[in-house]
């Protein structure tokens, strides 16, 4: 084959010196034609030499060559790309999984936690559940030695539960007053006590019904005003306060002072304007009809409510712990407030007014008593019948 190839070179090498060297020939004929005129013309060149069909194969097979070798470049690139996404894949799958080992971990160990604190829940749950059922069973027994008592007494002397009732209904009548400061309620225990008392027709109990006769007489003498009723009243007028309207009316808004213009065409417009307006600074014309009444903001409005509420508030305060002076300075200082600072031509603020007036009339001190004089001599009796019943032990268990 390249035997072939040099075949074809060598012929197209030669065939430029063939063509060279017919061409003078050409001229020698020309001229020698012209000189004779009768010889005849040169031979024509001769035909070209066919090309061989290995020349094409070759260049086929350089072709087919050249496109295996890219397409092996292009599988081995697709390969090695195809590889590297794999490898990207497999590193992202790990670390997912590591994320998710370490989150299960995370959880079994929160779980675990959560477990040991229901363990140590259930544990002071079983002993909580164990100190009820010793108590039960505690009670069990005092209930069991109670009833074996109320057996032993049953029919024996029913007069002391009568003075035992008596005696619970004065405790009863002291706890009212001192703590709730309901003296009605009190002296309607005491009444009902000193009526169990006569149903005894003992005569022994008569100096006890004398002391409870004396402190019911104490406990009605003593200021019957419902403070309760008093500070809801107070309550009541709190909410009322910020609809109540006051002596001011709003402040007048500052005119607007002219804006100058940019030209300076205008400068006796200008000049005017500054003029007119450093005369309303200094210089300021207003004209009314209506009596002058006092300027306030806002802010003094708001604290002028404010100020009547703390006044109120220190009333209801008074009122509920029976300080009559500090409650009827509180009321005084509130109509003095109403008095300055709100419109007394308005329906609501004069009944408003009216209504502190009525509750600065109300006398809010009480002396209650240090003690019941019933009480003790009362407890001491039922102690010796108790003693007398049942003997050192049933009063002890008692």
């Amino acid at each position: 084959m390249a035997d072939n190839d040099k075949q074809p070179t060598e012929q197209s090498a030669d065939k430029p010196a063939t063509t060279k060297a017919a061409a003078p020939a050409k001229k020698t004929s020309s001229a020698s034609g012209k000189s004779t005129g009768s010889a005849p013309k040169a031979a024509a060149t001769p035909p070209p030499v066919p090309k061989q069909k290995s020349n094409a194969l070759l260049w086929v097979v350089v072709l087919i060559t050249l496109l295996l070798v890219i397409a092996l470049g292009a599988a081995g690139y697709w390969l090695w790309y195809k590889k590297g996404d794999n490898s990207a894949q497999l590193t992202a799958q790990q670390e997912q999984q590591t994320t998710e080992l370490a989150r299960i971990e995370q959880e079994n160990g929160q779980l675990q936690q959560q477990l040991a604190q229901l363990d140590r829940s259930r544990q002071e749950l079983a002993d909580m559940v164990s100190q009820l059922a010793d108590k039960t069973t505690q009670l069990q027994r005092q209930n069991q030695q109670t009833l074996s008592q109320l057996n032993n007494i049953e029919g024996r002397r029913p007069s002391d539960w009568l003075l035992a009732e008596a005696d619970y209904l004065v405790r009863m009548a002291g706890r009212k007053v001192w703590l709730e400061q309901d003296l009605r309620t009190a002296v309607m225990l005491l009444e009902n006590a000193d009526s169990r008392l006569s149903e005894l027709a003992d005569p022994s109990v008569l100096p006890i019904r004398e002391l409870i006769a004396k402190d019911i007489q104490a406990l009605r003498q003593v200021n019957q005003v419902s403070s309760t009723s008093v500070a809801l009243k107070l309550s009541a007028l709190l909410a009322q306060v910020d609809k109540l309207a006051l002596d001011t009316f709003e402040e007048p808004q500052a005119s607007e002072s002219q804006a100058l213009s940019d030209s300076v065409d205008d400068w006796q417009a200008n000049l005017a304007r500054v003029w007119d307006n450093i005369v309303d600074d200094f210089i300021s014309v207003s004209r009314t009809e209506k009596p002058i009444e006092p300027v306030m903001t806002q802010q003094e409005q708001w604290l002028n409510r404010e100020q009547l509420k703390l006044q109120l508030m220190q009333a209801q305060s008074a009122a509920a712990g029976a300080q009559d002076e500090l409650y009827k300075a509180s009321l005084r200082h509130a109509m003095e407030q109403i008095a300055q600072n709100f419109d007394g031509e308005n329906a609501a603020v004069r009944g408003f007014s009216q209504t502190l007036e009525q509750l600065a009339q109300q006398d809010m001190s009480q002396e209650l008593p240090d003690e019941l004089g019933s009480a003790a001599p009362l407890q001491r009796l039922l102690e010796k019948r108790v003693e007398g019943a049942f003997g050192n032990q049933g009063a002890g268990g008692l």
